[in-house]
């Protein structure tokens, strides 16, 4: 199980960037939470196998249609998670 923490930014806030990453998570069996920052980025914890956190990744670089991302910061994250969830702004 790997656990990786990411800040996306660009046009992230307003185009159920997080509504879409819940259920795009919960496709690919990923775990952990995603919550808008007040800085207008996007901050997820997401964990699952090496192939999971690939495809997650990956759909985290487009994000939904309305969607424009900029960048996708992914560091080494740490947690234990039942489910994904969506979480209130920080």
């Amino acid at each position: 199980m790997e656990v990786r923490h990411l800040v996306i930014t660009g046009r992230v806030q307003g185009v159920a960037y997080r509504a879409s990453m819940v259920r795009e998570a919960k496709r690919l069996g990923v775990t952990g939470w995603v919550r808008n920052r007040s800085d207008g980025s996007v901050e997820a914890m997401v964990a699952g196998t090496p192939e999971q956190i690939a495809a997650i990744l990956n759909w985290a670089r487009r994000g939904p249609p309305a969607a424009h991302v900029d960048h996708v910061a992914v560091e080494l994250g740490e947690g234990e998670f039942a489910d994904f969830e969506q979480r209130a702004t920080v």
